[in-house]
Protein backbone atom coordinates (compact mmCIF):
# COMPACT_ATOMS: atom_id res chain seq x y z
CA UNK A 1 0.00 0.00 0.00
CA UNK A 2 1.37 2.98 -1.07
CA UNK A 3 1.70 6.48 1.07
CA UNK A 4 1.23 9.61 -0.25
CA UNK A 5 3.99 11.97 -0.09
CA UNK A 6 2.74 14.17 2.52
CA UNK A 7 1.89 12.31 4.74
CA UNK A 8 5.85 10.57 4.51
CA UNK A 9 7.19 13.69 5.36
CA UNK A 10 4.74 14.49 8.46
CA UNK A 11 6.04 10.94 9.68
CA UNK A 12 9.43 11.69 9.79
CA UNK A 13 9.24 15.22 11.16
CA UNK A 14 7.01 13.72 14.01
CA UNK A 15 10.05 10.73 15.05
CA UNK A 16 12.50 13.91 14.75
CA UNK A 17 10.97 15.74 16.77
CA UNK A 18 10.23 12.63 19.73
CA UNK A 19 14.10 12.00 19.20
CA UNK A 20 15.15 15.70 19.90
CA UNK A 21 12.88 15.85 23.08
CA UNK A 22 14.28 12.33 24.66
CA UNK A 23 17.92 13.73 23.74
CA UNK A 24 17.55 15.99 26.41
CA UNK A 25 15.13 14.61 28.46
CA UNK A 26 16.05 14.68 32.14
CA UNK A 27 17.75 11.48 33.55
CA UNK A 28 15.25 9.04 35.41
CA UNK A 29 15.87 7.75 38.68
CA UNK A 30 17.14 4.03 38.54
CA UNK A 31 14.37 1.58 40.41
CA UNK A 32 15.94 -1.70 41.46
CA UNK A 33 13.98 -4.65 42.88
CA UNK A 34 15.74 -5.76 45.93
CA UNK A 35 14.05 -8.34 48.92
CA UNK A 36 10.49 -7.33 47.78
CA UNK A 37 11.40 -4.10 47.96
CA UNK A 38 11.70 -1.20 45.63
CA UNK A 39 15.21 1.02 46.74
CA UNK A 40 15.10 3.94 44.44
CA UNK A 41 18.38 5.34 43.92
CA UNK A 42 19.09 9.08 42.72
CA UNK A 43 21.19 10.19 39.90
CA UNK A 44 24.59 11.71 41.10
CA UNK A 45 24.26 15.65 41.72
CA UNK A 46 26.08 17.45 39.56
CA UNK A 47 29.53 18.64 41.18
CA UNK A 48 30.14 22.56 41.70
CA UNK A 49 32.26 24.52 39.48
CA UNK A 50 34.25 25.59 41.76
CA UNK A 51 35.47 24.34 45.49
CA UNK A 52 36.54 26.20 48.47
CA UNK A 53 40.19 26.74 47.64
CA UNK A 54 38.90 28.02 44.22
CA UNK A 55 36.91 30.45 46.06
CA UNK A 56 39.86 31.93 48.54
CA UNK A 57 42.54 32.14 45.19
CA UNK A 58 39.85 34.04 43.75
CA UNK A 59 39.72 36.51 46.94
CA UNK A 60 43.23 36.65 47.18
CA UNK A 61 43.55 38.04 43.56
CA UNK A 62 41.48 41.08 44.86
CA UNK A 63 43.91 41.90 47.34
CA UNK A 64 46.18 44.92 46.84
CA UNK A 65 49.70 44.35 48.03
CA UNK A 66 52.04 47.04 49.43
CA UNK A 67 54.50 46.91 46.13
CA UNK A 68 51.02 47.15 44.21
CA UNK A 69 50.55 50.45 45.54
CA UNK A 70 53.82 51.79 44.66
CA UNK A 71 53.70 50.82 41.16
CA UNK A 72 50.57 52.71 40.92
CA UNK A 73 52.02 55.88 42.22
CA UNK A 74 54.27 55.52 39.43
CA UNK A 75 52.30 55.07 37.07
CA UNK A 76 50.20 58.44 38.22
CA UNK A 77 53.30 60.25 38.10
CA UNK A 78 54.14 59.11 34.95
CA UNK A 79 50.87 59.98 33.54
CA UNK A 80 51.19 63.76 34.92
CA UNK A 81 54.44 63.69 33.28
CA UNK A 82 52.70 62.69 30.26
CA UNK A 83 50.54 65.31 30.06
CA UNK A 84 47.49 64.72 32.12
CA UNK A 85 46.57 67.70 34.61
CA UNK A 86 47.60 67.18 38.36
CA UNK A 87 46.71 70.64 40.88
CA UNK A 88 48.52 69.44 43.55
CA UNK A 89 51.74 69.16 41.53
CA UNK A 90 51.40 72.47 39.82
CA UNK A 91 51.17 74.08 42.79
CA UNK A 92 54.24 72.49 43.65
CA UNK A 93 56.20 73.33 40.99
CA UNK A 94 54.67 76.82 40.73
CA UNK A 95 56.16 77.57 44.53
CA UNK A 96 59.73 75.46 43.51
CA UNK A 97 60.60 78.10 40.13
CA UNK A 98 59.42 81.37 42.14
CA UNK A 99 62.01 80.48 44.99
CA UNK A 100 64.16 79.65 43.10
CA UNK A 101 63.97 83.05 40.51
CA UNK A 102 63.61 85.32 43.33
CA UNK A 103 65.93 87.90 44.10
CA UNK A 104 65.93 87.87 47.75
CA UNK A 105 63.49 86.23 50.85
CA UNK A 106 60.89 88.33 50.34
CA UNK A 107 60.73 89.48 46.27
CA UNK A 108 57.44 89.34 45.33
CA UNK A 109 57.61 91.64 42.23
CA UNK A 110 60.43 91.26 40.16
CA UNK A 111 60.24 90.39 36.60
CA UNK A 112 62.29 87.36 37.00
CA UNK A 113 59.68 86.18 40.45
CA UNK A 114 56.80 87.13 37.85
CA UNK A 115 58.15 85.23 34.65
CA UNK A 116 58.58 82.34 36.53
CA UNK A 117 55.45 81.83 37.74
CA UNK A 118 53.67 83.03 34.32
CA UNK A 119 55.21 80.20 32.95
CA UNK A 120 54.31 77.98 35.04
CA UNK A 121 51.08 78.75 34.77
CA UNK A 122 51.04 78.81 31.23
CA UNK A 123 52.29 75.14 30.92
CA UNK A 124 49.60 74.49 33.24
CA UNK A 125 46.74 76.24 30.91
CA UNK A 126 47.99 74.83 27.68
CA UNK A 127 47.65 71.44 28.81
CA UNK A 128 44.01 72.51 30.35
CA UNK A 129 43.32 72.97 26.68
CA UNK A 130 44.60 70.11 25.20
CA UNK A 131 42.02 68.09 27.26
CA UNK A 132 39.50 70.86 26.55
CA UNK A 133 39.66 72.57 23.30
CA UNK A 134 36.20 73.96 23.80
CA UNK A 135 37.51 76.09 27.03
CA UNK A 136 37.04 79.79 25.33
CA UNK A 137 37.35 81.47 28.64
CA UNK A 138 40.68 80.00 29.47
CA UNK A 139 42.05 80.38 25.99
CA UNK A 140 41.03 84.01 26.25
CA UNK A 141 42.97 84.12 30.20
CA UNK A 142 46.29 82.22 28.37
CA UNK A 143 46.18 84.31 25.43
CA UNK A 144 46.40 87.47 28.01
CA UNK A 145 49.17 85.74 30.12
CA UNK A 146 51.32 85.26 27.16
CA UNK A 147 50.98 88.81 26.17
CA UNK A 148 51.52 90.19 30.22
CA UNK A 149 54.96 87.91 30.19
CA UNK A 150 56.35 89.10 26.69
CA UNK A 151 55.86 92.63 27.85
CA UNK A 152 57.56 91.95 31.06
CA UNK A 153 60.23 89.93 29.22
CA UNK A 154 60.49 93.65 27.02
CA UNK A 155 61.40 95.37 29.90
CA UNK A 156 63.87 93.08 31.03
CA UNK A 157 65.31 93.24 28.07
CA UNK A 158 65.75 97.21 27.82
CA UNK A 159 67.13 96.73 31.56
CA UNK A 160 69.20 94.45 31.76
CA UNK A 161 70.52 91.76 29.06
CA UNK A 162 72.00 89.52 30.85
CA UNK A 163 69.58 89.14 33.56
CA UNK A 164 67.02 88.93 30.33
CA UNK A 165 69.17 85.94 28.47
CA UNK A 166 69.48 84.06 32.05
CA UNK A 167 66.09 84.07 32.47
CA UNK A 168 65.06 83.09 29.38
CA UNK A 169 67.75 80.57 29.00
CA UNK A 170 66.90 78.73 32.79
CA UNK A 171 63.17 78.61 31.67
CA UNK A 172 63.28 77.73 27.98
CA UNK A 173 61.29 80.37 26.92
CA UNK A 174 60.60 81.46 23.12
CA UNK A 175 60.84 84.82 22.80
CA UNK A 176 62.26 87.87 20.54
CA UNK A 177 63.89 90.59 22.12
CA UNK A 178 61.97 93.79 20.29
CA UNK A 179 64.40 95.51 18.20
CA UNK A 180 64.93 99.34 18.06
CA UNK A 181 62.58 102.00 15.51
CA UNK A 182 64.53 102.33 12.47
CA UNK A 183 64.88 105.46 10.55
CA UNK A 184 63.77 106.12 7.16
CA UNK A 185 67.05 105.78 5.69
CA UNK A 186 68.03 102.51 8.31
CA UNK A 187 65.05 100.87 6.84
CA UNK A 188 64.70 101.98 3.01
CA UNK A 189 69.11 102.73 2.32
CA UNK A 190 69.50 99.59 0.91
CA UNK A 191 67.25 99.88 -1.80
CA UNK A 192 68.02 102.23 -5.36
CA UNK A 193 66.65 105.93 -4.92
CA UNK A 194 63.29 106.57 -7.17
CA UNK A 195 63.12 108.90 -9.69
CA UNK A 196 61.43 111.96 -9.49
CA UNK A 197 58.11 111.36 -11.21
CA UNK A 198 56.33 114.64 -10.05
CA UNK A 199 55.49 117.11 -12.68
CA UNK A 200 55.87 115.11 -15.91
CA UNK A 201 52.79 114.95 -16.72
CA UNK A 202 51.70 118.38 -16.76
CA UNK A 203 54.89 118.67 -19.38
CA UNK A 204 53.74 116.54 -22.24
Amino acid sequence: MAFPKSTILAVIAASACVLSAEAFAPVAPSVSVASGARSISAAPAPQLMSTLEDVEEEVEDFIVSAGDLDDAAVEIADDDADGTLNRFFHEERLAELRTQYRLHDTDSGSPEFQVAGMTERISYLTKHLRAHPKDFSTRRGLVALVNKRRRLLNFLFREDVGRYKNLVQGLGIRHKPPSKVQSKDEAYGRFPQQKNLKGKSKMK
